[in-house]
């Protein structure tokens, strides 16, 4: 439970941030190390992870919503004269929110099945 707690906020500041920074004129965006597709695919398995982990029982809505709505924040892009939408993009997006929803499933269950089981009453 502790786990949800802390992954809802953060999975909605993900991607708060994600779609400033998608959205944003391309000066804005921030510069780092890596290539713009690790840079993508990274910030959406992250996404990806904090949602699967937020919102565990709903993994199959989460996951639509996130491999659909990587496709149309990339479209935002249009609306916004310094940036360009991309097939690609969308692409690496998608792919990397759907490894990041698999990371979080498989931690899910293993969750669970390291719960404590509870004791019947009959047993006690």
């Amino acid at each position: 439970m502790m786990i949800v707690k802390l992954a809802r906020p953060l999975a909605w500041l993900l991607l708060a941030l994600i779609l400033f920074v998608t959205v944003s004129p391309i000066g804005l965006r921030p510069h780092t190390v890596t290539s713009v597709d690790t840079d993508r695919g990274g910030a959406y398995v992250l996404l990806g992870l904090a949602f699967a982990l937020a919102y565990p029982r709903q993994w199959k809505l989460v996951a639509m919503l996130l491999i659909t709505g990587a496709v149309s924040i990339e479209y935002l892009q249009y609306f916004t004269p310094t940036r360009h939408p991309r097939l690609h993009d969308a692409g690496v997006k998608a792919m990397g929110a759907a490894l990041g929803l698999l990371a979080g499933w498989v931690i899910n269950r293993w969750r669970e099945t390291r719960a404590p089981r509870p004791v019947p009453l009959t047993e006690r």
